[in-house]
């Protein structure tokens, strides 16, 4: 018995110290790769923000890596203002920051966090898992939040996420699964159901993804946060955003499956006639699209050959626009004019 229990504790030793080495390692790993980053080209943080800007998540290698950053409007290749907020996900309408992040520890926790003008702080909450969405109304009066339920990702089959509307002093809303689901004209009641990718039109109506996988599809739906219901309007949708003229609504779906993977594109859907007009120069996109105008599409793009690098692309809104890099080492933009 003593034997065994000294061969236990043996190897008990051998594993803490192999942890122990592969922690400093990597530790040792990321300060090299931090430390040889060129520098990132910075400016004053209140310049940028006195006019129209952009707010996104900084993923240039370096000390400000998700670090929340602002570009002007008319120079979103140039030297970036920093704030001293780190964010997995953001966005910024009337006066409020919404941030989505994960707090590394011994018990990994995640959290959404309400900031003012200032980026101070005004409301915080926990999340019950990684963060994965995040959409404020135009006057910051509501606030959505998505996060996958611990453990699950887009790449997990049968993933399931948690959606929640905010009032911007914090008071919640609910989980928007519990809200009413019509489909094709009918009762959906489904206990598999996931609800996920807010994008308000106002401080009541918003659209929304609608998914269940005993149905095998996703639903783009009309909600109402007052009356508490979801309306599907098309099938096949997922993460959608409305245009500023609110004409228009963009969603990526899934225009093929590669080893068993879906493969998305952006695609648009005018709401006035039921067109939609598939953007296939996107192919490969799995982000939730942001609108900078009535007529172009933002969106969040990893590099095949940096991990952990994203660039934030421009495209136009129609079948034969070419995509092009707005802000390169960037993620989860924000139009703010």
């Amino acid at each position: 018995m003593r034997s065994r229990v000294a061969i236990l504790v043996a190897v008990t030793v051998v594993a803490v110290v192999g942890m122990g080495g592969y922690a400093v390692a990597a530790w040792r790993s990321n300060r090299a790769a931090v430390e040889s980053a060129p520098p990132v080209a910075s400016t004053a943080l209140d310049a940028v923000l006195a006019g129209p800007h952009l707010v996104f998540r900084s993923t240039l290698p370096g000390n400000e890596y998700g670090l929340v950053a602002a570009v002007p409007l008319d120079d979103p290749d140039g030297p970036r203002a920093f704030t001293d907020v780190a964010c997995d996900r953001v966005d910024v309408a009337g006066p409020l920051a919404s941030c989505l992040r994960t707090l590394a520890g011994i018990a990994t926790r995640w959290e959404a966090e309400l900031l003012d003008t200032d980026w101070q702080p005004v409301e915080t909450w926990g999340l019950p898992g990684i963060p994965s969405r995040t959409r404020l109304s135009d006057d910051g009066t509501l606030v959505a939040t998505t996060s996958f339920v611990t453990g699950h990702t887009y790449a997990t089959v049968g993933f399931s996420t948690l959606t929640e509307i905010h009032r911007a002093d914090g008071t919640s809303l609910g989980n928007v699964e519990d809200f009413a689901l019509t489909v094709d004209g009918a009762p959906f009641t489904a206990a598999d159901r996931n609800i996920w990718g807010v994008t308000f039109v106002d401080d009541d109506t918003f659209y929304a993804t609608a998914a269940s996988q005993s149905a095998g599809t996703t639903w783009l739906v009309e909600g109402s946060v007052e009356d508490r219901t979801l309306t599907s309007v098309r099938d096949g949708a997922e993460c959608p955003s409305v245009s500023p003229d609110r004409t228009e609504v963009a969603y990526k779906k899934v225009v093929d499956t590669v080893a068993g993977q879906p493969v998305w594109a952006l695609a648009v859907l005018d709401l006035a006639t039921g067109t939609e007009s598939l953007l296939p120069a996107t192919r490969g996109v799995d982000d939730q699209a942001e609108w900078l105008d009535d007529d172009t599409l933002l969106y969040g793009l990893s590099r095949a050959d940096q991990p952990g690098t994203t660039d934030v692309w421009t495209v136009d809104a129609s079948p034969d626009a070419t995509p092009t890099i707005l802000i390169p080492g960037a993620w989860s933009p924000a139009v703010v004019r």
